[in-house]
């Protein structure tokens, strides 16, 4: 039955940390590749293994640009798992963090129209899930509200207040697909989303943690 409402303290995304074995490797990682002002980090020694269900994507201006990310993440440590290349969509591609989290770079553009820069135009936290449609239902009856929707393959959510990342939900194995990982996963997630509302598990397993306003 789908949910449309909520007693609970509405939630938008405040901040997205990463749990990581080793935080001072992981804070290093993070400033050289450019990313560290979307992201907290929190050491943690649970068990995870194969996809972690989850991708942190970064929207930039051009090709040029992505080439600069993607090299940035390599030099500093990060495996990568698709060279960026040209696609019906634009031009991206995909890296492995040293702690195991897997970013994509991209942007829409197939050709430059100015010089590399270190600019971030958007960072979305992509959820690979099982039933879209179900669990974005559960997030609207969590006060999210639904900027983009197509059908059972992918929703987007308005940001709500200050937090620097987008939300949105793909199917999981849609999503390791797109990553160039197979779908089999085991354990933590290694991610605990910051919510302005109250601490909740969604349907997937992907933990919600009240913060400080």
């Amino acid at each position: 039955m789908a949910i449309t409402a909520s007693s609970t303290a509405p939630a938008t995304l405040a901040s997205v940390t990463l749990e990581v074995a080793d935080p001072g490797a992981a804070r290093s990682f993070y400033s050289a590749f450019g990313v560290d002002g979307y992201i907290r980090l929190r050491a943690s020694d649970a068990p995870s293994t194969g996809f972690r269900g989850f991708t942190l994507a970064l929207t930039v201006s051009g090709p040029a640009t992505v080439d600069g990310f993607v090299a940035a993440a390599a030099d500093a440590g990060a495996t990568v798992l698709k060279p960026a290349t040209k696609s019906l969509w634009g031009y991206g591609g995909v890296v492995r963090a040293p702690d195991g989290t897997i970013w994509k770079i991209a942007t829409s553009a197939k050709k430059d129209t100015g010089p590399a820069n270190r600019d971030i135009d958007e960072v979305v936290l992509l959820l690979g899930v099982e039933d879209v449609k179900a669990t974005k239902q559960f997030y609207v009856g969590r006060g999210l509200t639904v900027a983009k929707s197509f059908g059972g393959k992918y929703a987007e959510f308005a940001i709500g207040g200050s937090g620097p990342v987008k939300l949105a939900l793909y199917k999981h194995r849609a999503l390791a697909k797109d990553l160039g990982v197979t779908p089999d996963g085991t354990g933590s997630h290694r991610i605990v989303i910051g919510s302005t509302g109250d601490s909740f598990i969604d349907p997937d397993g992907f933990a919600w943690e009240a913060v400080q306003s």
